[in-house]
């Protein structure tokens, strides 16, 4: 994985956490919505695998959020 981007993976990580518990989905649940492993959606979240822009769009189709919300930095 490309090191570099390390921090920006980790927040993008943490509001697909943020947003996927907030509507009450499993890493299951979301895996199933998006035909994604249950493993590479917690790799994901965790910022162990850089995610695709394709996942990542995927991801916000099934949180029913703008794409623009994964990036944003708190």
């Amino acid at each position: 994985m490309d090191t570099r981007h390390y921090k920006s993976y980790i927040q993008i990580g943490l509001n697909i956490l943020h947003y996927r518990k907030e509507r009450g989905i499993t890493q299951e649940e979301l895996a199933e919505m998006t035909s994604y492993s249950r493993n590479h959606i917690q790799k994901i979240e965790t910022a162990a695998a850089a995610p695709s822009v394709a996942a990542l769009l995927d991801i916000a189709t099934a949180l029913d959020i703008p794409v623009s919300k994964l990036f944003e930095f708190r």
